[in-house]
């Protein structure tokens, strides 16, 4: 029954998604000149991801057949499946961008509506967002069709029968591994791609030759607009459905650990999760579906909290009628405090600090609250004040975040133990998909103003691409807070999950005074700050080359006058190029760490790295996000003529554009691939717990 519910929600959401894709690509696409740079960008974005996954076709194989011979005989199946289902997400979503951002543009040429134009942008957002959670949810239903039911007891082995493990486990633990290995590649080449072309056109076109941001004679911008693609949609799309489905996995573990013999409490926790995902789903086609067919606004951001309203407060009853119906039979349980409602109960707490978190990072990065504008107002004093008072934000703006996260976990453990730790983060992932629609609203809005600009369409066009931009910058925040949370939650579960499955205590426990899981600690927090160095690093030196390059085109006769159009390939084929060369150590190093840890001094250890990881990477990576949120619309605060007299290429405006090129590797680069750091380690710790239990030398 629960499998028949999740397959036909699955289905109207497929239906629904493919509806708004021809819907969209039936609109317009403009003049001759706006439908040449929107195919430049479209065929750049194909190209990149088809170069890209040649190297990702070529790890995942060796890692399924490591999995199958050595682990669990289908693991191998389940973690391409896995592979699969988070690269479909992606390459819709991205496909859909880029039919969307010249469209945008084109709907703004058209009507002059702001709302009209919102419209457009969402509907190409919807079809990243619905691919993300009904591809996610598929691809584990699939597992649990045709695998059989899940049970506690199972044992079976790999082609070489080294090791006994309990397939279900194996199965779901490598679909979840799956989707995060196509995830980090794709934050971290995605990331080198996209802000390394962007850097570079900031400081050549702004900086060296005081030009606009989108220029169509900076050989740069179109490798920029194409990054905007490939890591805020591809990249993002990966990112959160590798969230979504280690949530769902956690939790099914977390059912096999606590319940015992218990066979009641067993069913209805593994069927929960399943159910709370489903009536996610379905909630977020309903408030899709009424933003994009209602009245517009005038209001962008009216348009998109309405989405998510709908979205949550379908979530809230389906929560409640499914925890009723799962769980109101099952015989008492010490962790279920108030009974049936404890999990519906810690679903809302994750809600609760989905959205709230969402709200404080809106109050440290939008252009309307006081903590982007002082940095706005600080920078007729110079690019050192700029940078100094982003990082100040960007600092005071953890703080917040973690007491959500912290309250959040601690009531959900108790009024559900480490099964409602796990719900709780389920419950903030369950309308993931309008989650992403909104998230991916900001790279179409800016590719759309970029494409306006390029074009010469006039100010009152752009005027309205940069008010979606703008938003669009803050939704990003947003969805990057959001996803730093969730990891956090996601994390946690994968931690307790990780303990439970290699110890046979009835409560599974992780000796945090041990000196095994100190050192671990202390190595997994240093292990972020060089993961943080080495993503910086890459990206910068990517940045340099690029920004030589541009600079030497604008020095070719006819360039900078615009009679002679620049070498804009030869900028993408140095983008890709780059990011595909320095994407590989930092994306393989989640997989060998908790490998190399395990194998060398035991679960513990790997527990200890995983504690210490988690605790240093969220202030981390919320850090990253918002003082990069931060910089970037203090930036575009200066451009909209907020301080008088100090317009686009004076001192201010460039001490901004320094401040918005620092936050740009923090917030598109670093911050987004931490949290993936730390979801990746936990699922390979899942799948490998019972060979670091048998298996080590200290």
């Amino acid at each position: 029954m629960v499998h028949i519910i999740a397959l036909i929600v699955i289905s109207l959401a497929v239906i629904f998604m493919s509806l708004n894709y021809h819907s969209l690509k039936k609109l317009g696409e403009g003049d001759t000149t706006m439908i040449s740079i929107a195919k430049i960008i479209r065929d750049g974005a194909n190209t990149f991801m088809l170069a890209e996954y040649k190297t990702i076709l070529v790890v995942v194989l060796i890692v399924a057949v490591a999995l199958a011979l050595l682990i669990e005989k289908s693991s191998g199946i389940t973690f391409i499946l896995g592979a699969c289902m988070s690269s479909m997400a992606c390459l819709l979503g991205m496909r859909s961008a880029t039919y969307a951002n010249v469209r945008t543009t084109n709907q703004a040429r058209k009507t002059r509506s702001i709302g009209d134009t919102v419209k457009v942008a969402l509907m190409g957002g919807s079809v990243s967002g619905l691919s993300v959670q009904a591809f996610g949810l598929l691809g584990l239903v699939l597992i649990t069709i045709f695998a059989g039911e899940i049970n506690a007891g199972d044992t079976g082995s790999g082609f070489i029968p080294v090791l006994r493990t309990n397939p279900a486990i194996m199965r779901l633990t490598a679909y979840s591994l799956g989707c995060s290995l196509v995830a980090m590649f794709n934050r971290v080449a995605g990331g080198n791609y996209t802000k390394a072309a962007d850097i570079s056109a900031d400081i050549v076109a702004k900086v060296r030759h005081s030009m606009p941001e989108d220029d169509s004679r900076m050989p740069n911008t179109i490798a920029d607009f194409i990054g905007d693609n490939v890591n805020d949609i591809a990249g993002n799309c990966s990112d959160l459905l590798e969230s979504f489905v280690a949530t769902i996995v956690a939790s099914i573990l977390i059912a096999m650990s606590i319940s015992g013999k218990n066979e009641s409490l067993f069913q209805a926790a593994i069927a929960y999760p399943i159910i709370l995902a489903s009536g996610g789903l379905f909630g977020c086609i309903i408030g899709l579906f009424f933003v994009l067919k209602h009245k517009p606004s005038k209001d962008p951001s009216r348009e998109l909290n309405l989405a998510t309203y709908i979205s949550a407060a379908v979530v809230l009853a389906v929560g409640c009628a499914a925890a009723y119906w799962v769980f109101h039979d099952m015989a008492p349980h010490k962790d279920f405090i108030l009974g049936w409602a404890s999990p519906w109960i810690s679903s809302i707490l994750g809600i609760a600090s989905g959205v709230a978190i969402g709200k404080i990072t809106e109050v440290y990065t939008s252009t309307k609250f006081k903590s982007v504008q002082s940095i706005a107002k600080i920078a007729v004093e110079g690019d050192a004040f700029v940078v100094t008072k982003g990082d100040a934000v960007g600092s005071k703006s953890c703080l917040l975040p973690i007491l959500v996260i912290g309250i959040s976990l601690f009531a959900s453990g108790k009024l559900c133990g480490v099964y409602g730790i796990a719900i709780a983060a389920l419950g903030m992932l369950s309308f993931v998909a309008t989650t992403v629609s909104i998230d991916a609203f900001g790279p179409i809005a800016d590719n759309a103003g970029g494409i306006a600009e390029s074009c010469r369409l006039g100010p009152d066009i752009r005027a309205i691409t940069d008010k979606l931009d703008a938003v669009g910058n803050t939704t990003a925040a947003i969805g990057k807070g959001f996803a730093i949370g969730s990891a956090a939650f996601a994390t946690v579960s994968l931690i307790f999950a990780y303990v439970g499955s290699y110890s046979n205590a009835v409560e599974p426990v992780l000796n945090i005074a041990s000196f095994t899981v100190i050192a671990g600690g202390i190595i997994g927090g240093a292990l972020v700050e060089f993961f943080s160095a080495l993503l910086t690093d890459n990206t910068i030196e990517s940045a340099y080359l690029m920004a030589e390059e541009g600079d030497r085109q604008l020095s070719m006769p006819g360039v900078l006058e615009g009679y002679v159009k620049p070498d804009y390939n030869k900028c993408i084929k140095m983008a890709t190029e780059q990011a595909l060369k320095k994407m590989l150590i930092p994306s393989v190093l989640a997989l060998f760490i908790p490998v190399i840890g395990g194998i060398l001094f035991g679960p513990q250890f790997v527990g200890g790295i995983l504690i210490g990881a988690t605790i240093v990477a969220i202030p981390r990576a919320i850090f990253m996000g918002n003082s990069g949120g931060a910089f970037d619309n203090a930036k575009k605060l200066v451009e909209s003529g907020f301080l008088k007299g100090h317009v686009k290429g004076s001192p201010a405006h460039k001490a901004t554009v320094v401040g918005d090129t620092v936050g740009d590797t923090r917030k598109d680069v670093v911050g987004v691939a931490l949290d993936i750091f730390i979801k990746t380690m936990s699922t390979v710790a899942n799948t490998l717990a019972p060979v670091f239990a048998s298996f080590h030398i200290f």
